[in-house]
């Protein structure tokens, strides 16, 4: 955030979601019945196989639409492309986001492309929303359940593939948990009213709920053994492939997570940065069941309960360092 301190930007009461509070994307009122959705994302190949780099730059773009509980409604495509590798790969490229830019109903209308030394993909695109059915980070409530629709581990196996320790079956799982939509699981979690959402994406699944957690001014138990992971996800980190973001992520977030007895190794997962990861959901108890069996009709890979929220003063303090006060911890995890 240090890079946007200070910025002079506008304030508007029908700016419904800027960037002040690490929402997934921007949301404007236009109406009482209408809100536009803005996001963009882009990002450099995680996968050889230039169709399939497409096909996931277009649904990690597409996802944060639907964490805002939107429908896509218009994408652009976002190119940054080195000329010398010549057209047929940035053909499959664009072939790829084009797909899945029609498989979520919305419509590609152009774009843009530089000459650069390294190849980039991705979509701005811009959704439709309620204003009154807005999914915000800062909606869980103590109480509440707390629902994750894809496993986790992308990260730790992008690493494995570079290393070429990465099995065939474990890459083709990789592939399509990475460029599944997450359209059927928004659409569920609006038909159920649940209070609040998030993907999860670079900060992890432990770096994006402590975001929920902070903007909802709740806290997260979390059990390891309840999270959904992708085989071989733990097999790669207790190996040691684990990516620089997954520590990164660890030495931001760590001071806010009690995890006693929780190894390093579940840690690195839980810390995985994720490619077009899940929807993180926050739903009410009574609602939990039926989310969980819409999720499960709507094709989701995953419908696991994953944490629950409390009040935060239930936690347990911890220490924070020598000369610095104890603090409760966002999110206890326990094995």
């Amino acid at each position: 955030m240090a890079a946007v301190e200070g910025l002079r930007v506008r304030t508007d009461p029908r700016l419904i979601a800027g960037f002040d509070k690490s929402e997934d994307a921007g949301v404007y009122k236009l109406n009482d019945d209408t809100a536009l959705i803005h996001t963009v994302d882009f990002f450099t190949p995680i996968l050889d196989d230039p169709y399939e780099f497409g096909q996931v730059a277009a649904a990690n773009a597409l996802s944060d639409v639907y964490a805002m509980g939107g429908v896509p409604l218009v994408a652009m495509n976002i190119v940054c492309y080195p000329c010398s590798l010549g057209m047929d790969v940035l053909h499959e490229i664009l072939m790829g986001g084009a797909d899945k830019v029609f498989e979520s109903g919305a419509l590609l209308v152009g774009g843009h492309s530089v000459d650069d030394a390294e190849p980039k993909y991705g979509l701005a695109v811009t959704g439709l929303v309620h204003p009154d059915r807005v999914m915000l980070n800062s909606g869980a409530r103590p109480g509440d359940v707390i629902i994750l629709t894809k496993p986790i581990g992308t990260g730790l196996i992008s690493t494995a593939m570079r290393a070429g320790m990465a099995s065939p079956e474990t890459e083709k799982r990789a592939y399509e948990v990475m460029s599944a939509l997450n359209l059927g699981a928004s659409a569920a979690m609006q038909a159920v009213g649940a209070h609040g959402c998030t993907d999860i994406t670079g900060f992890g699944l432990l770096g994006h709920m402590c975001e929920m957690a902070l903007a909802s001014g709740v806290a997260f138990k979390v059990s390891v053994g309840d999270v959904p992971m992708i085989e071989g996800a733990s097999e790669y980190a207790a190996m040691g492939l684990v990516p620089g973001g997954t520590k990164r992520n660890a030495a931001h977030f760590r001071s806010r997570i009690s995890a006693p007895g929780v190894s390093e190794e579940s840690m690195d997962v839980l810390f995985d940065p994720q490619t077009s990861g899940g929807l993180l959901i926050a739903v009410a108890q009574e609602s939990a069941d039926e989310l969980i069996a819409r999720l499960r009709e709507s094709g989701a890979l995953a419908s696991a309960v994953v944490a629950h929220a409390v009040a935060q003063m239930e936690l347990a303090p911890t220490e924070t360092g020598e000369g610095s006060p104890a603090r409760s911890p966002l999110i206890e995890v326990s094995l």
